[in-house]
């Protein structure tokens, strides 16, 4: 696949050298490297530019595209370009999450047990089990969200009998959106839990008859006890930290993510919990474009934290690689309403707008720019009020604010968030929890949520993201699915045609309009000479493929500033060398990231619903199948079957 014109140092050479040869001393900064042009020819380019919307080749220089066109036309522009033989793959530009927590996940990455796209709950167990079996003491084995009990054909999580079973002494603990954590008997001994540990306010420790911890912890209706339970396991020392975020960075490359915003996060405290994110960005070894958001982190402080903050970072300061992005998600404790759809709706306390009218006022006179994480319009409504009226005093012209999430904005509140100049960046959580939802709420109340179609009419920035990896997962092509079809992870569908996105509209959610949320419209996002060279290279060709396969989408060739940062299939010898994940027992090293279908295997929808064994296939359920086994369904499909058999 890889043409050589006059020179013949391979790109994967290029992009080791750009990339600090992904060494792990990430303190000393690396030697200056020297641009070379790269050229990918045979393609078909989706370059989002009305100007010029369709290519076949493109040219790079000096971290920019150079030129789009014709190959003639690109080769006359770059004489001199390695040149990559695209083989006639879909190429778009480069991805943009605009709600991801990257900075945080970065930092636990190599010890998370990943269930992201696993499709069977036995195949999930056995994952655990192989896990508990490599993971020394005093560790724990962490599974921390990114997935769905819905998504699992048997539809429910494990139990905690099933968990102690398979570690009856290794801690682990179990994260399930924003609902509930499972815990199983070790890891209540690894935290201290027992009879007389009292549950904090929104939170719920289930007991049994005798008052002592089943292993259950329920937000109730906020997180708080899931994710403080959570911070008392183990940490990773700071060279493996920097191991793990290289190799999630490698992960988002690999599904052809580029650029992300990072919205804060509990328990992400700047500038101690950015040290890894600094250091990697010193050592030029960043292969995804971060703008940051911070999180304040103590209720009752925040007005005093972002004075602090403001006094000593300007708006937007930094680089193309690594810049600062405003405030948010969170601005103050009091105005949170977490969307956990199992439980009824929190009510904002009566001081919120009080709390939350001095922190806007003091970022509307220092310019920065801010984000509010809000899931019901209700909540809108009241933070609306208080912007305003702010506004009203300190005009917002051109600061781009924005609401995070929406899934039950107004009409009213989508034109005056328009009339306010504000923004609205969604991401594709109800794909996890829309059965949660249609549960308490009904099926019409969920054919719009969110209203994208409503927003954009309206004339209101919107971009999408994924909020991983606590909730959804990282993976885009989820999200650009669940745009596309409507429909959960686990099938069910949401949105008539009148809610959902046709594919071109849903790709520019993720690249071009994504742009606007971090200041840089106009500079990424297209495929357009001048802009930020950033693509990928699809396996599969998105505009084209059937609406149940996009999903499964990946880049074999990810290219960032004009250098290759990820690749695969035909083109791995391009890859740049990345070291095994530090420690040797991370469950990245066995699983990798998000779960991929056996070689020659795709998932069939087809659940046969049995629980315990599989008279239909002839399959006992009891042992997990984690590789192709010689079974056909009815219909004589070859697939993955519904109950967790597998076929090839």
């Amino acid at each position: 696949m890889i043409d050589f014109s006059r020179r013949t140092l391979l790109a994967g050479s290029m992009a080791s050298a750009a990339f600090g040869t992904a060494r792990l001393d990430a303190m000393n900064a690396s030697e200056p490297v020297t641009a070379t042009d790269l050229v990918i020819r045979n393609a078909r380019i989706a370059t989002l530019d009305p100007a010029n919307p369709s290519a076949e080749a493109v040219a790079m220089r000096d971290g920019v595209f150079l030129s789009v066109g014709s190959e003639a036309e690109v080769r006359a522009a770059a004489p001199d370009a390695q040149v990559i033989n695209a083989g006639g793959r879909r190429l778009i530009p480069g991805l943009i999450d605009s709600h991801i927590h990257l900075i945080r996940g970065g930092l636990n990455y190599n010890m998370e047990l990943r269930w992201d796209g696993v499709p069977s709950l036995s195949d999930a167990m056995a994952m655990l089990k192989r896990q508990v079996d490599r993971t020394p003491a005093p560790q724990w084995v962490r599974v921390v969200g990114g997935f769905t009990e819905h998504q699992f054909a048997e539809k429910r999580l494990p139990t905690l009998a099933e968990i102690n079973a398979v570690a009856p002494a290794t801690p682990v603990f179990i994260l399930h959106l924003y609902d509930r954590a499972l815990l199983n008997g070790a890891a209540l001994r690894a935290v201290g839990y027992d009879r007389d540990t009292p549950a904090p306010p929104g939170g719920r420790i289930e007991r049994d008859s005798n008052g002592n911890p089943t292993g259950l912890l329920l937000a109730s209706p906020n997180a708080t006890i899931l994710y403080s339970t959570l911070a008392r396991g183990p940490t990773l020392p700071f060279e493996y930290q920097v191991s793990s975020t290289l190799h999630l960075m490698r992960e988002l490359n690999s599904l052809g993510v580029t650029s992300v915003i990072d919205a804060g996060g509990g328990s992400q405290n700047y500038p101690d919990d950015y040290q890894v994110i600094e250091a990697l960005h010193r050592d030029n070894a960043l292969t995804v474009r971060i703008a940051y958001n911070l999180f304040t982190q103590k209720p009752g402080e925040e007005l005093q934290d972002f004075a602090g903050w403001s006094a000593r970072i300007s708006p937007r300061m930094g680089d193309d690689s690594y810049r600062h992005n405003g405030a948010g998600e969170m601005l103050v404790y009091s105005a949170a309403d977490f969307e956990d759809f199992r439980v009824e709706r929190p009510d904002l306390p009566p001081r919120m707008e009080g709390d939350l009218e001095p922190v806007v006022r003091l970022l509307a006179e220092k310019r920065w720019p801010w984000r509010l994480h809000a899931t019901y319009d209700e909540s809108i409504s009241r933070a609306l009020d208080v912007f305003e009226k702010v506004n009203a005093d300190i005009p917002f012209d051109g600061l781009n604010w924005f609401f995070d999430h929406a899934e039950t904005i107004s009409e009213r509140n989508i034109d005056r968030i328009a009339a306010l100049g504000g923004g609205i960046a969604v991401q594709h959580r109800m794909a996890y929890q829309g059965e949660y939802f249609v549960e308490r709420y009904g099926a019409k109340a969920a054919e719009a949520t969110p209203p994208i179609r409503r927003m954009l009419k309206a004339g209101v920035p919107v971009g999408a993201g994924t909020d991983a990896t606590r909730v959804a997962s990282y993976n885009p092509w989820v999200s650009l699915s669940w745009l596309v079809t409507g429909k959960t992870v686990g099938g069910m569908g949401l949105y008539p045609v009148r809610n959902r996105m046709d594919r071109e509209t849903a790709l520019r959610l993720w690249t071009e309009k994504n742009g606007w949320f971090s200041g840089e419209a106009g500079k990424k996002g297209q495929i357009i000479a001048g802009q930020l060279a950033d693509l990928a290279v699809l396996s599969d060709d998105y505009l084209t493929v059937p609406e149940d396969e996009i999903a499964r989408i990946r880049s074999v060739l990810t290219v960032l500033g004009g250098r290759i940062v990820s690749a695969e299939g035909d083109f791995t010898s391009l890859a740049p060398s990345l070291p095994p994940p530090m420690p040797d027992w991370s469950p990245v090293s066995t699983f990798g990231g998000y779960w991929q279908a056996p070689q020659g295997v795709r998932p069939a929808a087809m659940a046969c619903g049995c629980n315990s064994g599989c008279a239909v296939h002839g399959h006992d359920h009891a042992a997990a199948v984690t590789s192709p086994v010689p079974v056909a369904d009815k219909q004589g499909f070859w697939g993955a079957l519904g109950c967790g058999c597998w076929a090839v």
